[in-house]
């Protein structure tokens, strides 16, 4: 990999409202943990943890701070009044889902924070960046304005970058973020073949999942190529297969990843997989290495439930490869074997796999790739990035103090009534910008 471009890996730290509402339809593991108690403070450290082991691997990190929560102006927005403990019981004796909604710690799967072109691919060789509208969910409909502010403090030099307003908030353009998006190269300095993938196709909707809904659009993905200024014919768009959608695969990262010039699927993830690897080879100038696992291999049922590909695939500095997987795909002994047979394989840079303890976030259905946004970027461009939010063994100890000391141990559903909680969280958060040196980033701070 060369020294003066590196992909930077921003992952979002868990808030300290991390819970189990069960919020998210077509997510297995939020539904089936809803009600459950959730560790917001090993969340956390867990998700630190991850970003040690990545740094310590020779790969450059970094962090997206949490959303304000519990968002209480989103509940008084919706009608209900008086103090806080009046606020938050209106909302659980409304409706529960409302008063989880404003406490939601979504935001840590920094995979849908946005969708990033590098500079190498964009017409004005600037870095692209559209944080997603997230308007298929409540929970998460809430998140861009202040995804959008944190990552215009992030990449301020609008010499090196651009931060696009969200697409429209409206169905048409329903945007998840990079969760449905992957970017081939030789190396990640080069000119890049860019693959947009969608559940909904407004000209097309006899093919959508029946049961669970399709949450990417096509008018989406079309929208980001163009705001990108991304070269038409650099630019690839697939649809998922819905029978994948319906088996619990809400974002494309469930089921397929890829690294440069790898790509790594399950056969069942695209309605069209022959055709789509044609069509992203023959921009890329070199053959696509492929890792395909076939229902033989194992099921989507085990690809849901392992979260295999929600991996990362990461180029270590010594030009090999390697995969960042979740313990889950240790306990299942078919997606086991079908992982030591990958690393095995001397026809695919992968030949090494480090299993990571995420299993909070993976018991809302967040693996290691829903942790991170993936940003390549030269040393001038990294150069001009808030350094505040770069991530170092100085910056990580702070971290870690922090979390541990401001942090609750757990949360219950009956926890999201205490307004004591509340603004324990809240004067957490006002810390933290002072420690990332991101001032004024919050509505409470304005």
């Amino acid at each position: 990999m060369p020294t003066d471009y590196q992909e930077v890996n921003f992952d979002g730290l868990i808030g300290p409202t991390h819970n189990y509402a069960g919020l998210s339809a077509g997510n297995i593991a939020s539904l089936s943990n809803a009600g459950g108690t959730s560790k917001p403070k090993a969340a956390a450290l867990q998700g630190l943890a991850k970003m040690k082991t990545l740094m310590d691997l020779g790969l450059k990190q970094a962090i997206l701070p949490p959303q304000q929560r519990p968002d209480l102006t989103f509940l008084r927005n919706i009608g209900f009044t008086g103090n806080n403990a009046q606020l938050l019981a209106q909302a659980h004796d409304a409706d529960p889902t409302l008063l989880a909604a404003a406490w939601s710690a979504s935001s840590m799967w920094a995979a849908n924070a946005a969708t990033v072109s590098p500079s190498p691919d964009t017409k004005d060789h600037k870095v692209h960046l559209t944080p997603a509208n997230l308007v298929s969910n409540l929970h998460r409909s809430r998140e861009h304005p202040t995804t959008t502010a944190a990552l215009r403090m992030i990449f301020k030099d609008p010499t090196h970058f651009t931060v696009h307003d969200p697409l429209p908030r409206q169905a048409r353009f329903a945007d998840e973020g990079a969760a449905n998006h992957v970017r081939f190269a030789a190396s990640h300095d080069q000119p890049g073949v860019e693959l947009f993938v969608y559940g909904v196709d407004i000209h097309d909707p006899a093919n959508a999942a029946r049961n669970y809904p399709s949450r990417q659009t096509r008018a989406a993905c079309q929208a980001l190529a163009r705001t990108h200024q991304l070269d038409p014919t650099r630019v690839v768009f697939a649809r998922q297969h819905p029978d994948a959608i319906d088996a619990g695969v809400f974002h494309n990262d469930v089921i397929a990843t890829g690294n440069e010039n790898v790509f790594m699927y399950h056969e069942q993830a695209f309605a069209t997989s022959r055709s789509l690897l044609t069509d992203l080879a023959s921009p890329l100038g070199q053959p696509l290495i492929t890792i395909e696992a076939q229902d033989s291999d194992f099921s989507l049922q085990d690809a849901v439930t392992s979260y295999l590909f929600n991996s990362q695939i990461v180029t270590l500095p010594n030009g090999s490869m390697a995969l960042i997987a979740p313990l889950e795909a240790t306990e299942n002994t078919r997606v086991k074997t079908f992982i030591d047979k990958t690393i095995a394989d001397p026809s695919n840079p992968i030949n090494t796999v480090h299993y990571l303890d995420v299993r909070e976030s993976m018991r809302n259905g967040g693996g290691p790739a829903c942790l991170r946004l993936r940003v390549p970027l030269s040393n001038n461009e990294l150069a001009a990035v808030h350094q505040g939010v770069i991530m170092t063994n100085d910056l990580l100890t702070k971290l870690t103090d922090f979390v541990t000391r401001t942090y609750p141990d757990e949360i219950t559903q009956s926890d999201l009534l205490d307004p004591t909680l509340a603004q324990s969280c809240i004067d957490a958060l006002d810390e933290l910008t002072q420690i990332l040196d991101l001032p004024n980033l919050y509505p409470f701070q304005q």
